[in-house]
């Protein structure tokens, strides 16, 4: 009897120390998976076009950002007595139909594509890697509902399904922001400006989520039975640390390629949007209502509509080299077929 348990304890101790061993090595940073992130990174700055698109990229966004303290004018300054005036050492894009510095106005609009491309999906990222993680573990019932939601707004097309959220957030939004405003004395909350990029932020994002939820599902179907997801709930792990230390990490890869045509994406909605009458408004700056508003003039200022559908042209076609870059530095096997 004292040999058996012993033995039993032995084993035990032996069964526990395993268990630590795995648990350990299964929480620790894999030095492969940085290998891998690293040569994906050497191969992205081989390629070309790429490289020639992240450089676009950030130049772009760097200038959009810092826009405010480029722009020789304030965006919004009216001059009378300068409307449609060419490009000169004054102005350098010429002036709009009312007097305002072009330069100003595109420096001003670029900052709302860049913050839309950045800020959009973000929140979408968030919105579909949270329901189609829950969806990918959960049971049959939640996967079933998520899916079928997500084929719902799928459905929709997408001008119309914004052009809904625009008209049913609206009213109450403004009505919202009022209020606050009453409470707080911020007399920005009602600046129409605000009130139009907290629409277009909200209707994009709500559009645009299926997309992420089912790449993210899938990735998850596919991983959740690898060796070291079923090692890690050998020793004990939860749903939760199994999907946050090892499913979503080992999702990122399609997520981050994903991501990066979502950006190219967001800024031509917000542009098409705000064409539209939909989006931004003036007197807030955007590349579409810029390029809407100079319609009625393009045979006598050409230059009104050119200069920001050339620069939206530009940056959304060097944001997707970007990502044909990315997806072929993270899938090198299907590059080379």
């Amino acid at each position: 009897m004292t040999n058996q348990s012993g033995t039993r304890e032995a084993e035990q101790r032996s069964s526990k120390a395993i268990r630590d061993t795995l648990a350990s090595e299964l929480d620790r940073p894999e030095s492969g998976q940085r290998g891998l992130w690293s040569d994906a990174f050497r191969r992205l700055l081989r390629n070309r076009l790429s490289l020639i698109g992240l450089i676009i990229v950030i130049l772009t966004y760097a200038t959009a950002l810092a826009g405010p303290y480029l722009a020789p004018y304030d965006y919004l300054d009216q001059n009378l007595e300068q409307i449609g005036m060419p490009p000169n050492a004054e102005h350098w894009l010429g002036t709009d139909d009312v007097g305002r510095d072009y330069f100003s106005r595109l420096l001003h609009a670029m900052r709302t594509a860049v913050l839309i491309s950045i800020l959009v999906p973000l929140l979408t990222l968030v919105i579909g890697v949270t329901l189609g993680t829950v969806s990918a573990y959960s049971g049959r019932a939640v996967d079933n509902t998520i899916m079928r939601l997500a084929d719902v707004v799928m459905t929709i097309p997408t001008i119309l399904f914004a052009a809904l959220i625009n008209a049913s957030i609206a009213e109450p939004l403004e009505a919202v922001m009022a209020a606050l405003q009453d409470q707080t004395g911020w007399r920005f909350l009602t600046n129409t400006v605000y009130v139009d990029y907290l629409i277009v932020f909200s209707a994009l994002s709500l559009i645009s989520w299926p997309g992420e939820a089912r790449l993210i599902r899938g990735q998850i179907l596919s991983l959740r039975e690898q060796d070291y997801v079923l090692a890690a709930r050998a020793v004990g792990a939860t749903n939760k640390q199994i999907m946050l230390r090892h499913l979503v990490p080992n999702s990122l890869g399609p997520v981050i390629v994903s991501f990066t045509f979502s950006m190219s994406s967001a800024m031509i909605l917000e542009a098409s949007l705000s064409y539209l009458g939909i989006g931004i408004q003036p007197p807030g700056a955007s590349l579409g209502s810029m390029i809407n508003r100079s319609m009625p003039s393009w045979r006598t200022w050409p230059h009104l509509i050119a200069i920001p559908a050339i620069v939206l042209g530009i940056v959304t076609l060097a944001i997707n080299f970007l990502g044909d870059g990315l997806n072929d530095a993270l899938n090198p096997r299907q590059a080379g077929n």
